[in-house]
Parts: structure tokens; C-alpha cells; sequence
């Protein structure tokens, strides 16, 4: 029973010591959330043109009666992903066309097997 008492003599400071460094830093985490630290500032103006142009051709179709296939077809024939958004950050998104060369899960899972079993 006095080894259970001297340890825990001996571990009262440092129980403190462990609140308050929780305490600091649940303090500076809820004051800081998100620093972006060394990231570069993009110009606010640059996607709201994009944004804005989406939203007024949303507006406009919410407004009128639903088009039918035809029209669908039509508008969306310039290589468009859809009616409303139409080209808009195509080049940032995966399709087919840009993605010849992606690497599949079944090819990574195939070459870490090959790397365990000492076939690679």
C-alpha cells in the first residue's frame, strides 16, 4: 500500500503539468483553427465570374417550364459537362480523356502484392 501511495505522491505535479498543457492547447487551437501558413492567395474575383454566370443561367431555367431531351441535347453539344455549368473547370476535373494514364486500385494492390511475394 505505500508504493501505490509514494506513486501517486510522485505523479500529482505532473498530473498538472498535463491539465495545463491541455488546457494551452485546446486555447491555441480554438484562437488559431486555420493559419495557411506559407499558401498563396488567390484573387477573389477569379471564380466569382464563373459563380455568377452558373447562378444567373440557374435562375433563368428555375424560372421556366422543364426543357425537354432535345433542348437538353442541344446546350450541352459544346462540350459542356452540363447545361448550367458548361465548361467550367473541365480542365481541373477527371474523365476518360485525361485519365489514360491513371493508375487503377487493382494495379496498385496488384504491384504491393508483388512487392511482398518478391515477383516485382
Amino acid at each position: 500500500m505505500k508504493i501505490i501511495d509514494s506513486v501517486l505522491a510522485m505523479v500529482r505535479p505532473v498530473r498538472f503539468l498535463v491539465v495545463a498543457f491541455t488546457c494551452a492547447l485546446l486555447l491555441l487551437t480554438n484562437a488559431f483553427p486555420a493559419l495557411a501558413i506559407g499558401t498563396t492567395k488567390s484573387d477573389p474575383t477569379e471564380a466569382t465570374q464563373q459563380l455568377n454566370q452558373i447562378q444567373r443561367k440557374a435562375d433563368e431555367l428555375s424560372t421556366q417550364e422543364p426543357p425537354g431531351l432535345d433542348v437538353y441535347q442541344k446546350n450541352t453539344s459544346g462540350g459542356g459537362l452540363n447545361e448550367i455549368q458548361g465548361t467550367a473547370d473541365i480542365d481541373k476535373m477527371n474523365r476518360p480523356e485525361n485519365s489514360q494514364n491513371a493508375t487503377t486500385v487493382e494495379d496498385k494492390v496488384n504491384d504491393f502484392l508483388d512487392k511482398v511475394t518478391g515477383k516485382n
